[in-house]
């Protein structure tokens, strides 16, 4: 299981309503809602990885 970085829901890889590739990371979402605002700001998304 991947957590959807925009709403932290899990989400089976197999199953992901849609992907988006950052900077070499693929990243999984349970709705293409999810996906359309990551797509907008992904560093707003990929900081919380780094704290």
């Amino acid at each position: 299981m991947k957590k959807d970085p925009v709403c932290n829901m899990d989400v089976d890889e197999k199953r992901a309503a849609a992907t988006s590739i950052y900077k070499g990371t693929t990243y999984f979402f349970c709705a293409r809602g999810c996906k359309d605002k990551f797509d907008k700001d992904p560093e707003k998304y990929t900081k919380k990885e780094n704290k």
